[in-house]
């Protein structure tokens, strides 16, 4: 038999939050397609 407890907990103002810099980053809207081009060139060996 185990018993499974805590060693130790983090203080209420250690605990990490989600969300808590909604508002403050905006990703653009081609983020999945930033650099394509660039990425292409360099595994087809362009330039």
């Amino acid at each position: 038999m185990v018993k499974v407890i805590a060693l130790e907990t983090p203080d209420a103002s250690q605990r990490k939050r989600f969300g808590f810099l909604s508002g403050q980053i905006k990703v653009p809207d081609d983020f999945n397609t930033m650099g394509a081009d660039e990425i292409e060139s360099l595994f087809e060996g362009g330039e």
